[in-house]
């Protein structure tokens, strides 16, 4: 990729393990996997191990577009980080622990068809979520 990556990030008042378990079981990625109300994640599947799938469904409620995300693990570093790739892209998702918070980074190759702010909001928004979901659950 010629572009340079983006960086996210999100601080979440939770313990490092409710983190990890939040971002990888499905049951609780469906809660949060999208990045405005008007859409949902009605599943996703995650055989969570190098070189397994991860899928999630990301549509509009009312049914006039989605998609699956789907990615392939690469390496797995269990409750610190890990690593995908997507279509040819790569993202890292990084957890540090600050005390009772746990802080999330995910880092990943842009794509070239929208606009890198546009693309850096898009899975903000997502991030933000997880954040609200974990910290309300």
């Amino acid at each position: 990729m010629t572009e340079k990556k983006i960086t996210i990030k999100s601080t979440v008042l939770a313990d490092k393990q409710k983190v990890w378990d939040y971002y990888t079981l499905p049951e609780h990625i469906t809660k949060w996997n999208f990045a405005d109300p008007s859409w949902h994640c009605p599943f996703a599947t995650n055989d969570f191990k190098v070189g397994g799938r991860y899928v999630a469904r990301m549509e509009a409620k009312d049914g006039s577009f989605g998609f699956d995300f789907e990615a392939v693990y690469k390496e797995i570093n269990y409750r610190n980080s890990f690593t995908y790739e997507f279509g040819g892209r790569h993202a890292t998702v990084d957890f540090n622990e600050l005390d009772a918070q746990t802080e999330v980074n995910v880092t990943f190759d842009p794509e070239t068809e929208n606009p890198i702010e546009l693309q850096k909001n898009g899975w903000q928004a997502i991030l933000d979520n997880f954040k609200k979901y974990t910290e309300s659950n």
